[in-house]
């Protein structure tokens, strides 16, 4: 059995993040199974232990699998209205890998956590079932907020949306052939027309895509969320938020 590698993070430091420092920090967790069940669908939380409202409040995370031919899974950005910066997820690995989460301040400090994980066969492999179905039933979005909502504070919401997130390596089990890369490509969740977080997905999200988020409202209102994959397809979804 293959192990997690750290001889992969020195090479996509330098891919993604070149010439930068990037620091090892305490206050930014990633949680996620020691083996995971199934490759195509492997659940991590991650956690920046930092206000959203300070000067050096970290923006926008990074989430990076070294080993995945396509290593960078997605990336959140924050504002003030995401109310704490948490979010539970599921993405794809093709192997056993170190999974890197890499938190950006405004200025351009880069800070660093990483978490090895045991998996397999995410990527790639075949799929089956009809491609012109699954493509009529992907977009359709699922929005709930946690009850009772607080007001000024930070309140849990969940998201799912439906979408295959072909990667472009799965093979078609009819034709033999790969089917061509088909995922939700980004996501804007907003309240009362104000930005919540912003979402760039890539292939290394999992199919399905699941967020577990925080939003911070300040009077009822309307959480919304809208969504475009890489074929320039909008979908959109929003529910009414009131005490």
């Amino acid at each position: 059995m293959a192990q997690a590698s750290e001889a992969l993070w020195p090479v996509l430091k330098e891919v993604f993040f070149a010439g930068k420092t990037v620091e090892k920090a305490n206050f930014i967790k990633l949680e996620g199974p020691v083996r995971a069940e199934s490759g195509a669908q492997v659940p991590i939380t991650l956690t920046v232990e930092k206000p959203l409202h300070t000067a050096d409040a970290i923006k926008r995370v990074y989430i990076i699998v070294d080993a995945n031919p396509i290593p960078l899974a997605a990336t959140y950005h924050f504002t003030a209205l995401s109310g704490k910066a948490q979010i539970a997820t599921r993405i794809r690995m093709e192997t056993d890998s170190y999974v890197h989460a890499i938190g950006e301040t405004a200025d351009g400090r880069l800070y660093m956590t990483a978490l090895p994980i045991r998996a397999a066969g995410g990527c790639g492999g075949p799929v089956d079932g009809d491609e012109t179905a699954i493509r009529a039933a992907a977009g359709k979005i699922k929005l709930n907020v946690e009850q009772p909502v607080k007001f000024g504070e930070a309140n849990l919401a969940t998201l799912m949306i439906k979408h295959p997130m072909f990667t472009g390596l799965q093979r078609d089990l009819v034709s033999g052939g790969y089917r061509p890369a088909f995922y939700m490509q980004k996501l804007d969740l907003s309240y009362n027309g104000k930005p919540v977080m912003h979402v760039d997905f890539g292939v290394g999200t999992a199919e399905d895509p699941y967020m577990r988020f925080f939003y911070q409202p300040d009077a009822p209102g309307t959480l919304d969320v809208k969504a475009i994959d890489n074929e320039g397809k909008e979908f959109s979804q929003h529910i009414d938020v009131a005490s």
